[in-house]
């Protein structure tokens, strides 16, 4: 397929490899053109804004930080939305807003091109890797349309509904649901610590038996090391996307009590410096809180 792929960050260099190991004819652009140096000595183009990323694509692929930047890149004369012909598609898999998504789907309309919602649930070395999980929901015909490309960055891809704000919706939940771990094991292991109890054995005896899965071995160790930096997804990314997901719950009079607990730990991980760590450095706050 001849694609175009909008965002380098961690998650979208990762992305872009693969599909360029798939044999697609792959466009690249990223506000930061350094970051597409080693993509396109394996055979991407640049281009120097959305709209011209867009040209010729029969889809784009976007991955940026947040709503802000999703509407940057997509609307005005240099967004993308300029460049996609009739019959395109677009195919955002970032984290974002449901209510932008929603928005965003009546625009790419009334514009004759289709919006799919395909965020993805991974991190870097997933998406480098080429097993991200890919939620996708819109037009059936788009989803299919686009098969070849979300099957090329994933091991598994899970239709969920033909409007796209509900993979929106599904993705903020999840990692609504990973946060909610996080805070968990961080209680366990200032619990375990303070009475001298090795929180790697812990860590250890959980995912050996009760807890037997990915997140809960993933983030267990990062905690069990106090591993937060470098971070692969960095905390203030986990703060705003705490926000979104009580904002839809808002919307639907939904109340996420949990997330609310989880929304003060990312508030209190800030106000101690640690922005510039991953989100799972909010588990350490309950060992500060705890003396430790």
């Amino acid at each position: 397929m001849k694609l175009a792929l909008i965002g380098l960050g961690q998650m979208g260099a990762g992305i872009a490899a693969n599909l360029l190991k798939a044999g697609h004819d792959v466009t690249v652009h990223n506000r930061s053109p350094g970051k597409a140096e080693a993509l396109l000595e394996q055979g991407a183009h640049w281009a120097a804004t959305p709209r011209e990323a867009a040209l010729g694509a029969e889809a784009v692929l976007s991955m940026v930080a947040d709503d802000a930047a999703l509407l940057g890149i997509t609307q005005g004369d240099d967004g993308l939305l300029a460049g996609l012909a009739a019959g395109a598609v677009h195919v955002s898999m970032s984290t974002v807003s449901s209510a932008l998504v929603e928005q965003l789907a009546l625009g790419h309309e009334a514009a004759g091109v289709a919006l799919v919602a395909a965020p993805v649930f991974g991190r870097p070395d997933v998406a480098a890797a080429g097993k991200l999980t890919v939620v996708a929901a819109g037009d059936a015909q788009a989803i299919e349309k686009v098969r070849p490309a979300l099957e090329a960055i994933g091991q598994k891809l899970f239709e969920v509904g033909t409007q796209p704000q509900q993979a929106a919706l599904i993705k903020l939940i999840g990692n609504f649901l990973i946060s909610a771990v996080i805070e968990g094991l961080g209680e366990g292991a200032a619990l375990a610590q303070k009475a001298g109890v090795d929180p790697a054995r812990l860590i250890e005896v959980l995912t050996s038996t009760l807890f037997n899965a990915p997140v809960y071995h993933t983030y267990g160790n990062l905690i069990a090391q106090g591993q937060y930096r470098p971070a692969a997804f960095a905390l203030p990314l986990g703060a705003k996307d705490n926000r979104l997901v009580l904002q839809a719950a808002e919307a639907l009079n939904v109340p996420l009590p949990f997330a609310s607990v989880v929304r003060d730990k990312f508030v209190q991980a800030q106000a101690l410096g640690l922005g510039d760590a991953d989100w799972s450095a909010i588990a350490s706050v309950s060992a500060t809180n705890a003396g430790l």
